[in-house]
């Protein structure tokens, strides 16, 4: 048997360094955090979601996946929030009861794990602690960052995914055998697509720079579990992502299962299977259409907005504006409100009775059938008539015979779109219908065009045989549904007015909803506006915009989202000095000249696609988006070129430069890092909001005219 042997010593080495600026970035971003005691800038957005979360209920927020909501709803339920706040202002007092620490706390604590992550990442690009230690302090006194850390945004936690996924891989590639460092990697990057979409660019990037390194030791022979490596990669950094980012919308759904204002949005199915609203509607519904069952038919089309079929006493007008005429029979259109001119009827063309049969004959795929509309009795029809705005196709009505050469054509055929048979039935909410009008091989649709006053603005329906196959305007499913018992208009009229209901429970599965969230997120946008502070990326780079984040209701206090103009130059020289400097060392290398060893030159490209390619993926994309933009949209490409501008400077300091000209940059170096501190000092007024400065004093932190300092003269 082995004794103990005593004294138990433990060794640990710590650096002192990294200690100090992981100290220095709590400091700087925790310090104060409930100041300003009022919403600021976008937690007039965000603070919204995080109502929902606190009351479970559902929501769509088409700007990014719900991880980072659930970040910041996680800091607002630490601190007992229970989402009993109106976020509809800028500026609003938050009450006693709103513990702002905890709602600021999380992206805080990101935003200050960026600096050491930086350092260690700066390390694990093979670079010397002075190196880490000056892309720190460049991240440590970044005024912008500081700001968009302490309030409750999410740019700081996609930044920390972001830095965790390239320094956990990085470190995994240098020490191959630490498996559990490719797990976190694989981890972040699937936290850093799931706060923003623009996580992905940062995604892709990463999965360049590991195949490149696969590449190359295919290539080596004296690597022998070369399979084994790849297999552990594509797992960690292909499979891994994918199930964490289902886990998201897994557990976002689960959180949110009571229903909301975005309800609208999604399918009628998906709709029920939230408590309260549409499924407190259609609890209890019958499953299966049959003839006789009374009906309303939602439009599967998102956009412009939902809405239901719809007829009421008005016809199309005899002439249009354009001078073309129409068949003056009964407007169907389609109308996104509630309302009981909603309701149809789903007939059998051979037998007059309105009513469903016992036992009731379910409609099919490939029955036809006629639709009457419940409070007036017309029948859903088309025919080779142009319709009102949009002329290439038919008119849809509801059919009126006045005794002229304009014969019934209203027999529709049942397409259900989703079936998994050709004998499937007709089911309420789970079936995607498409009425194909029997005579002419149109097929019923939701053009989305607006009619004029007398079609009272609402949407128009047509008979279209010009369409594309996988059109969602194309297909109806029935959302309320009722078995009809009544045969005299009177009665049905008040029936349609009471709704009876028959217990069928059901359900639909996960995945479905999570295919139908992701499609509308990714598919569905809010309509942009131009915002006083929305910039383009081009004013990003000299940082020509900046945006007030919040303004003391009485006194000239502010915080601005304004960077550190010398950190800034200091980003953009270094950019432009690496592409000058790659340009000579490959036409030099291309001419056979190896200026640098083998080492040396993998080291500095490897830089490059790190800190270059960082950057123009985090950058370049936002050219080619419609979407309103603001400054903040360039800090995570930003944290790349602080990443690279010390690594830079060591570069040529080492390979590049004499004796006497490294003790010059050595010098130049001590000066610009004085100088960043000083413009640290001199905005943070702007960035903590305190002290409060004179309005002379605010004119002269107006370095660039384009800003935006807004001051009270007393």
């Amino acid at each position: 048997m082995v004794m103990l042997q005593l004294p138990l010593v433990v060794t640990a080495q710590v650096d002192l360094v990294l200690v100090l600026v992981s100290l220095l970035a709590l400091w700087t971003r925790l310090s104060r955090l409930s100041y300003p005691n009022a919403v600021v800038f976008d937690e007039v957005y965000y603070g919204q979601f995080v109502s929902l979360y606190m009351k479970r209920v559902f929501f769509i927020d088409d700007s990014g996946p719900p991880l980072g909501h659930m970040i910041l709803a996680l800091g607002a339920y630490l601190g007992g929030f229970d989402g009993n706040f109106v976020w509809n202002r800028i500026g609003a007092e938050y009450p006693s009861s709103v513990s702002v620490w905890s709602l600021r706390l999380l992206p805080a604590l990101c935003g200050a794990l960026c600096v050491p992550l930086l350092y260690l990442l700066t390390l694990e690009l093979k670079f010397s602690h002075l190196s880490a230690l000056g892309a720190a302090l460049l991240l440590l006194l970044e005024n912008s960052l500081i700001v968009q850390s302490r309030f409750m945004l999410l740019e700081s936690v996609l930044i920390f995914f972001v830095l965790l996924a390239f320094f956990s891989y990085l470190r995994f590639h240098n020490a191959p055998n630490r498996y559990c460092w490719l797990l976190v990697s694989g981890a972040s990057c699937a936290a850093a697509v799931g706060v923003k979409y623009m996580g992905v660019f940062s995604y892709l990037l990463l999965l360049g720079v590991a195949s490149l390194h696969t590449w190359n030791l295919i290539g080596d022979r004296t690597v022998s579990h070369v399979m084994l490596l790849f297999v552990v990669l594509s797992v960690c950094l292909l499979v891994l992502p994918v199930l964490l980012y289902v886990f998201w919308f897994y557990v976002h759904l689960t959180i949110l299962h009571r229903s909301g204002p975005h309800d609208q949005l999604m399918s009628s199915a998906f709709q029920a299977s939230l408590e309260g609203g549409l499924s407190r509607i259609t609890q209890g519904q019958p499953l299966e259409v049959s003839y006789g069952s009374q009906v309303t038919l939602r439009s599967s089309a998102s956009q412009p907005i939902p809405c239901w079929l719809h007829s009421h006493k008005a016809n199309y007008p005899v002439r249009y504006d354009n001078g073309r005429g129409s068949s003056h029979q009964q407007q169907v259109t389609c109308y996104p409100f509630k309302d009981v001119n909603n309701w149809w009827i789903i007939k059998d063309p051979g037998r007059q009775e309105l009513v469903v049969s016992s036992p009731p004959r379910p409609v099919r795929h490939g029955d036809v059938i006629q639709v009457v509309h419940g409070m007036t009795s017309r029948f859903l029809n088309s025919h080779d008539v142009a319709a009102p705005m949009s002329p290439h196709a038919q008119e849809v009505s509801g059919y009126i015979d006045f005794n002229v050469s304009m014969p019934t054509q209203n027999l529709w055929r049942v397409d259900i779109s989703n079936r998994e048979a050709d004998s499937d039935s007709w089911k309420t909410i789970l079936s995607e219908v498409r009425l194909v009008h029997v005579n002419t091989s149109a097929v019923l649709r939701l053009s989305g065009v607006s009619l004029p006053e007398w079609g009272f603005r609402q949407l128009e329906v047509v008979a279209d045989k010009l369409f594309k196959a996988q059109s969602s305007s194309l297909d109806w499913t029935v959302e309320e549904h009722r078995y009809g018992t009544s045969q005299e208009q009177k009665e049905r009229e008040a029936e349609l007015h009471s709704p009876t209901h028959i217990d069928v429970d059901r359900k639909i599965s996960f995945w479905a909803k999570f295919i139908e969230l992701q499609w509308k997120m990714l598919t569905v946008k809010q309509e942009d506006s131009e915002h006083k502070y929305s910039s383009s990326p081009i004013e990003w780079i000299t940082m020509e915009t900046n945006i007030a984040y919040w303004l003391h209701s009485s006194s000239n206090a502010q915080i601005h989202l304004i960077g550190n103009p010398v950190s800034w130059g200091v980003a953009n020289l270094s950019l432009l000095a690496y592409q000058l400097l790659a340009a000579i060392y490959l036409l030099r290398r291309r001419r056979g000249f190896k200026d640098l060893p083998d080492g040396v030159w993998t080291q500095f490209v490897c830089l490059g696609c790190v800190c270059v390619g960082g950057w123009l993926v985090n950058f370049v994309p936002f050219f080619l988006m419609e979407k309103t933009l603001f400054l903040y949209h360039y800090l995570p490409a930003l944290c790349y070129l602080y990443l690279l501008s010390p690594a830079l400077l060591e570069h040529a300091h080492t390979h590049l430069l004499s004796a006497t000209h490294r003790r010059a940059l050595c010098v130049c170096v001590s000066a610009v890092l004085l100088s960043v501190f000083f413009s640290y000092r001199t905005f943070c007024p702007l960035t903590y909001g305190s002290p409060e400065l004179s309005a002379n004093q605010l004119q002269g932190l107006k370095w660039r005219g384009s800003w935006d300092i807004l001051y009270r003269r007393r």
